[in-house]
């Protein structure tokens, strides 16, 4: 385990001296031990006579040659994490490193180790060093070839990256072995091996060239029948990249296998891909739509990694965006064609503002490229890959459809089977569409969310609309003084009819379409030929990461939310109007005053409740209220959890029984009789359905909670019974903890349907839910070795209950350090991610602040920290 880590700089970034130009790599696979002998062809690039120096992490060498020769002790030095080469030959060498490996030992799951009876490797970001003495680094690009070797009984399934040329029997034993070769150059964080006994799917999919491609999705024996539509998602995957991006998979063979134990969603290594197996598994009676759209998501992202990623890679980690950036937005967007997507842009804009606002407005913000890490896993961040998306959207917005398409095309022209830059990324939109992005890039050094603040103002005599937008960027670690942005404000001026105003000229900031380039610090933007007062509807589409403030008084918001042609805005309208009321009555809490939500809040959304011309998944949405935790970045300073829920509970009620009515009638008009099928139509009815049995709950309708005790015993699918389960979860009841028994007792045998489990109970807003985490933690099916089990459990109650999380004696936070702690030497990158959840400690009212920096200096203190903890609790403190 590495505990310390001195700074790593991108302005310090130096090509390496030497290059691998082939790596053969063969496994001996053990039931304890595994010896790994690796040849690698290298030769220096860089003149000179200076030693060659190769990265390791707690390796054991047992032999080293050169050319065939065995090399002198006193010609190298060898240590766990390092082995230096003295004598380099002239020309080209080849090096033989032999080390041994303890994978069930491995309990970091990061390089080769074994879980659930199956040998697995994860070698980004630097993993591979756990396997062999390497340059590990993403611009060392080498062709691979692996051979594993292993007990046939133990490990039927042997794979690794790109396409099968030999297998069989080794004479004489009970093994086995099989070669693999991969005739496309990569860095070795995207090595991969898998060995085991496995269940498996497959079928074929035949390229727009013509050419047979062999998949395979391979999972635990009697799960084969929950990986149908990871195996049609990955089949759409394909297809879609052709179709939008050019794109052509270029192996024989694309396998995918779903693993219980993985530190991480999915890993995109050549031709075999490795997933969690949360997004892989689905059924109707065990994965939510949400888990539906998830998968096809994941399944999405990591195969358009064989382009914006392996094909293309980053020369350091300095420019991880290139690649996870780029392809969350690719990802996004075939998402957005295979359900609906104004939905979709709601749901990655809710993550964006969950996940990456925070992280900009607190102590570990960083840019999309950062400029210097001490410990780069801890840099997979929402700024990376959700912001580092919304770049790439904001490329598209400003060069438009052909114009965005024009540059990739560049791109993969260009770079193909090279280790890329943002600035050489940036340079194939500039030369294929001759523009000047030099400012735009800004956006990749400078971090934080800035805020644009906009007014408007109508002659009616000149009939003439004047906008002025501003905008600010607050400080942020390392960069106390910001610069104006190239921001696009996708905009319309909304007429008293609803429809879109035109105007006959426009002067103060360049407008292409329906877009403002704002560059400035500020601009007044006037529009002449206007013919009536409008409204106007700006950011559509979200159309730049920023927080808008424009003071439309409550009747004008209303105006939008029913007329609005962006269904973003009309979205975004609701959030606003309500988030005005939430903050108000948090404060009415705070005053010992009683919740009065506004009659025009109550009433718009009993609107939208009963407006069945508006799509029922954008219906859903809007009826959503901004969660806690957004009030509460919203609120800024000063924060109480519990005033704060409070006010959302009031308000959430008011609503309920208000629209109590038709919230019954959707219910029962939205009921289906068909088999569960999570198709977008399918999806929406659903979603309409459950926030209204949500809404009735939070309203005391009469009869509301056996309603949905009985969706809960009696839904045919997991979609329906989890929504009727939170609808319970909001307050303890008799009808809740049956319900939730109930669940357990079916569900007790699958580990990965227990985890929504875990995080139910782990979400009940009550002073007995920090006990019951506790309790749940010696459970059978708990383990603190397995990351999905400490996500669904400890994650989730950090994260997702603010008020037992920030309990006012501070219990919530000395258990979250307790589990820190404890993790930090099994299992540092899970620890790490955990502490994240104090990233917005110092907004917190007096007590509660002082409380989690208790916690904080307690995990700080703590013996041996990893890098990774130390990372994390030190900026999070500085």
């Amino acid at each position: 385990m590495k505990t310390d880590a001195a700074p790593v700089r991108l302005e310090e970034y130096r090509a390496p001296d030497f290059r691998i130009d082939t790596v053969h790599l063969d496994f001996h696979i053990g039931a304890e031990t595994t010896r790994v002998i690796a040849k690698l062809a290298m030769r220096r690039v860089v003149p000179g006579t200076g030693p060659l120096t190769l990265m390791g992490d707690e390796l054991t060498l047992v032999g080293f040659r050169c050319n065939g020769a065995l090399v002198p002790q006193d010609q190298y030095d060898a240590a766990p994490d390092f082995l230096r080469f003295d004598a380099v030959p002239e020309g080209p060498f080849e090096l033989e490193i032999v080390t041994e490996l303890d994978p069930a030992a491995n309990t970091q799951l990061m390089g080769l180790y074994r879980a659930s009876a199956i040998w697995c490797t994860q070698c980004e970001a630097e993993g591979f060093r756990r396997i062999t003495y390497f340059l590990d680094r993403p611009d060392v690009l080498s062709v691979y070839t692996t051979r594993v070797e292993a007990p046939k009984a133990a490990a039927p399934i042997l794979l690794s990256n790109g396409n099968l040329v030999e297998a069989g029997d080794v004479p004489g034993t009970d093994r086995h072995y099989a070669i693999w070769h991969d005739p496309f150059p990569k860095p070795a964080y995207l090595f991969a091996l898998v060995a085991g006994d496995l269940g498996r799917i497959t079928d074929t999919f035949t390229t727009a060239s013509g050419r047979k491609v062999d998949l395979a999705i391979y999972c635990e024996h009697g799960k084969e029948g929950r990986c149908g539509h990871a195996m049609e998602s990955l089949k759409h995957s394909m297809r879609w990249d052709e179709e939008v991006f050019g794109r052509e998979y270029d192996l024989d063979v694309f396998n995918v296998v779903a693993v219980s134990d993985f530190n991480m969603g999915a890993m995109e290594n050549k031709g075999l891909n490795v997933f969690n197996d949360r997004f892989v598994l689905a059924d109707a009676d065990t994965a939510t739509d949400d888990d539906y759209a998830h998968i096809e998501g994941v399944i999405a992202h990591e195969y358009f990694h064989n382009w914006t990623g392996n094909r293309i890679t980053c020369r350091d980690w300095f420019q991880l965006c290139l690649k996870e950036g780029l392809t969350v937005y690719r990802d996004q967007e075939f998402s957005s064609d295979m359900l609906s997507r104004p939905v979709k842009r709601i749901d990655d804009v809710r993550t964006l503002k969950a996940r990456q606002f925070p992280e900009d407005g607190g102590p570990l913000a960083h840019p999309v490229r950062p400029e210097v890490y001490h410990e780069i896993n801890n840099f997979y961040t929402a700024t990376v890959y959700e912001k580092g998306a919304e770049l790439v959207r904001m490329l598209h917005t400003i060069l438009g459809a052909d114009g965005f398409r024009a540059g990739m095309d560049l791109y993969f022209a260009r770079h193909d089977g090279e280790a890329a830059t943002v600035e050489q990324f940036l340079a194939c939109f500039a030369d294929a569409t001759r523009t000047d992005l030099s400012h735009f890039k800004l956006w990749y050094s400078q971090a934080g969310t800035p805020e644009v603040v906009a007014r408007g103002v109508y002659d009616a005599g000149a009939r003439r609309y004047t906008l002025s937008l501003a905008q600010t960027c607050p400080p942020t670690p390392g960069q106390s003084t910001k610069a104006p942005l190239h921001i696009p404000v996708r905009f319309g001026l909304v007429g008293p009819n609803g429809q879109d105003l035109g105007f006959t000229g426009v002067s103060g900031a360049t407008v292409t379409g329906d877009v403002i380039h704002l560059t400035q610090a500020s601009q007044t933007v006037v529009f002449e030929g206007v013919a009536a007062r409008p409204v106007p509807s700006l950011l559509r589409g979200f159309s730049a990461p920023v927080r808008l403030s424009i003071e439309l008084p409550a009747e004008e918001l209303v105006f939008l939310m029913r007329t609005d042609a962006d269904s973003f805005n009309r979205w975004q309208a609701a959030q606003t109007l309500a988030m005005r009321a939430l903050v108000s009555a948090t404060a009415a809490v705070r005053a010992g005053q009683p919740v009065r939500p506004p009659a025009e809040l109550v009433a718009a959304f009993g609107e939208v409740a009963a407006n069945d011309a508006l799509d029922p998944a954008l219906r859903a949405q809007v009826l959503i209220l901004p969660g806690e935790a957004e009030i509460a970045r919203e609120i800024g300073r000063d924060v109480d959890p519990d005033a704060i829920a409070a006010a959302r509970r009031g308000i959430r009620a008011a609503i309920g029984s208000e629209a109590g009515a038709t919230l019954q009638r959707l219910y029962a008009e939205l009921a289906s009789t068909s088999p569960y099928t999570p198709d977008a139509a399918s999806q929406g009815r659903r979603a309409l359905r459950n926030i209204a049995l949500d809404l009735m709950v939070a309203g005391s309708v009469a009869g509301a909670i056996g309603t949905a005790a009985q969706q809960a015993a009696n839904a045919d699918n997991m979609t329906d019974r989890m929504a009727a389960l939170a609808a319970l979860n909001q307050t303890p009841s008799p009808e809740r903890r049956a319900a939730l028994d109930a669940f357990e007792a079916r569900y007790r045998h699958d580990p990965l349907v227990m985890d929504k489990w875990f995080a139910l109970e782990a979400t009940l807003p009550a002073a007995m839910t920090l006990d019951r985490v506790r309790e749940l933690m010696s459970h059978e099916v708990f383990s603190m070795a397995n990351p999905n089990r400490v996500r669904a459990l400890i994650g989730t109650f950090a994260a997702a209950n603010q008020t037992q999380f920030n309990r006012a004696d501070g219990a919530g936070y000395d258990l979250l350090a307790d589990v820190v702690l404890a993790l930090n030497a099994r299992n540092p990158q899970t620890a790490a991610r955990l502490l994240v959840s104090f990233r917005s400690w110092r907004a917190l009212e007096d007590g509660r602040r002082a409380r989690a920096e208790a916690a904080l200096r307690r995990v700080a203190a703590g013996d041996d920290l990893s890098s990774d903890v130390k990372d994390i609790v030190t900026r999070t403190l500085a």
